[in-house]
């Protein structure tokens, strides 16, 4: 889990300070976040974060493999029983989803990322969201090829599933002062979820098939 220096002997106490970084690092970014108020908040001493961690940069690193590894297994891991495009394709869509409601923060990280435009995102390109994207893309189009979904821009679908997505964790703070609640909230993440995936059923039905 950690890339520490050393074995992570309390297990725990490396989530929090994980758990703990990832949200300082996503609202002041690796420059501004203080090792101090990340230890604090993960109710550990710096000692230990420097213990597991080494240091910031190294928990930033920690912080951002942790969250693709979470990804990765949310959206890639192979199925149980082999699924229709269709059901794969919802499956990939539902894991996305958990996920980015699991860390909220991790949009903002990327973004972050983006800005400084360092090789840890080109790296996060080509390992992550390139894979992502050819994924939903890839499973629209043979849902297309067996008639589950109507003829339409697989791309383009690929590319507005992830921006639907991503943009309500990413904008849930502003978009929640305009709508007057926390758009965070555990029933209001199941709203969106709900709505979500009656758009994308809707939109990508075949002719003549019912939404399911």
């Amino acid at each position: 889990m950690a890339r520490g220096r050393r074995r992570v002997e309390d297990p725990a106490t490396a989530r929090r300070i994980l758990a703990a970084a990832e949200s300082h690092f996503a609202a002041q970014g690796l420059a501004g976040a203080r090792t101090e108020e990340i230890a604090t908040a993960a109710h550990a001493n710096k000692a230990m974060l420097y213990y597991y961690f080494g240091d910031k940069r190294r928990l930033h690193r920690a912080v951002l493999e942790n969250l693709t590894r979470q990804l990765r297994s949310s959206v890639f891991a192979p199925p149980k029983k082999k699924l229709s495009p269709r059901e794969r394709f919802f499956q990939c869509v539902n894991g996305y989803f958990d996920f980015l409601a699991a860390h909220p923060n991790y949009p903002r990280l990327v973004q972050r990322q983006a800005m400084e435009s360092g090789p840890k995102f080109g790296g996060m390109v080509k390992e992550l969201f390139r894979p992502l994207h050819r994924e939903f893309a890839r499973t629209v189009e043979e849902g297309i090829a067996r008639g589950e979904f109507r003829s339409v821009d697989a791309d383009q679908i690929a590319m507005l599933t992830i921006q639907m997505t991503t943009s309500y964790f990413a904008a849930a703070a502003v978009l929640g002062r305009v709508a007057g609640r926390d758009l965070l909230a555990p029933e209001a993440v199941a709203a969106r979820k709900r709505a979500l995936l009656d758009f994308l059923e809707h939109g990508l039905a075949a002719k003549g098939e019912k939404a399911r």
